[in-house]
């Protein structure tokens, strides 16, 4: 048993490894534009005025207010779970795509308020730290894969071949 163990303890880690790059490679892509579209929530006076709130936060309160999306959206995520199991998958999939969604736009805003402040805290600019190296192997690995170059080379020629249609 230890053997078949250990026989499978490294693709299953590989596949995990790229799992994880998928996850952190989607959530690359999406941070910057769903970034800008809570910015641009942000000019609604209310929300504006908790932004600013928000930002002035000491570390430690910021460090709560930096969690709460990610508690918000548990037992939403644990409801589509849920639902799976009792036969609804592409409902509960959806659920939780869209949970994922919300949380990575909230956590984005709230990450690039309260940023100055969390980083004050020495473990957390530590550990940002490691999960920023570690972000930026993962990410030039699945870039350096053969399906990404393949996936960028056909993504240019479909937006080649759309351009010269709409000229």
């Amino acid at each position: 048993m230890h053997r078949l163990a250990a026989l499978l303890a490294r693709p299953l880690h590989g596949l995990l490894q790229w799992l994880i790059a998928l996850v952190v490679l989607f959530e690359e892509w999406g941070w910057d534009t769903l970034l800008r579209g809570m910015a641009w929530l942000a000019q609604w006076p209310p929300v504006g005025w908790l932004e600013r709130r928000i930002a002035r936060l000491a570390p430690w309160p910021a460090l709560l207010v930096f969690s709460v999306p990610g508690l918000m959206l548990l037992p939403v995520k644990l409801a589509a779970l849920a639902l799976m199991t009792r036969g609804h998958a592409i409902l509960g999939l959806l659920v939780i795509l869209a949970a994922k969604l919300l949380g990575t736009a909230l956590v984005a805003r709230i990450f690039h308020l309260t940023q100055p402040a969390l980083m004050q805290l020495a473990w957390f600019a530590r550990l940002h730290g490691r999960w920023s190296v570690w972000k930026g192997a993962a990410l030039a690995r699945v870039r350096a894969s053969r399906i990404w170059r393949v996936g960028r080379w056909t993504r240019r020629g479909l937006v080649r071949r759309v351009q010269r249609w709409r000229v």
